[in-house]
């Protein structure tokens, strides 16, 4: 692996730096408006995504993980201007849920990464966020304005961020071809599908995903929203009923 990220354009001021040889497939976004640049989501920390968002612009960058799980805030550490949802305060500050240990084992889940970091020297970023955010806040960089969704369900303060001028979802790990995660002392099986329904209701035009395949088409929010439901109407829809899969998805609760 020569190259950690791999970076494509998705429209004039839209860019995608994904961690494709990394069995979570992390995908993060740079969105650039006239005056600031967002960066959705910073990865696992394997290697600097500051140096990809550079090649990109020099406008100031704000950053924002869609929640406070070690597969988006691995980059954090970079950018001193980053926000957080109000309910993942304590997690980004002091009290991330999990221990380093447990990171690290599934850093390296069927991964080689000789030559990109010392993995016992892997740390889960801990630091204080420049803002906090609410349901409803909207991020202004100038000529585009971005809404912030709280979707919780997989975290309790899991975001989803809207950009309505151009019908942009940034689903983060709320929506994506593959295997969703429910089943976390953390998680709200409920929530999830309230989140589902709230995001289902937006005249979105494409959907772009934290994790896996950019091949994703906008009918797979209801499909996720419909499927929810028949395990809700199976009276399923809680912890410790194992793995229910579906066309292009799956969710474990």
């Amino acid at each position: 692996m020569e190259n950690w990220f791999l970076t494509k354009q998705i429209d004039e001021n839209t860019f995608v730096i994904s961690e494709p040889n990394h069995w979570e497939e992390t995908n993060c976004y740079l969105l650039v408006g006239k005056e600031n640049a967002l960066l959705i989501d910073t990865g696992l920390g394997v290697s600097d995504i500051s140096k990809e968002v550079l090649k990109i612009t020099n406008k100031p960058v704000m950053a924002v993980p869609t929640h406070v799980h070690w597969d988006h805030i691995g980059g954090l550490w970079k950018f001193s201007e980053f926000y957080v949802h109000e309910s993942e305060k304590d997690w980004i500050e002091e009290n991330f849920p999990l221990s380093n240990e447990f990171v690290r084992k599934m850093l390296v889940k069927g991964n080689n990464l000789t030559g990109f970091i010392n993995v016992d020297d892997y740390a889960v970023f801990q630091g204080n966020p420049k803002k906090i955010l609410i349901d409803g806040d909207i991020i202004d960089l100038g000529n585009r304005k971005i809404e912030v969704l709280h979707t919780p369900g997989h975290s309790p303060g899991h975001m989803c961020f809207f950009e309505e001028k151009t019908g942009y979802l940034f689903s983060g790990d709320l929506i994506y071809k593959g295997t969703l995660f429910a089943n976390y002392d953390s998680t709200d099986p409920e929530k999830y599908i309230e989140s589902v329904q709230k995001i289902s209701k937006l005249p979105v035009n494409r959907v772009f995903p934290a994790h896996h395949s950019m091949d994703i088409q906008t009918e797979i929010i209801s499909d996720v929203y419909k499927g929810l439901m028949e395990i809700k109407k199976q009276e399923k829809l809680f912890h410790g009923n194992g793995l229910f899969e579906f066309d292009q998805w799956s969710i474990i609760l």
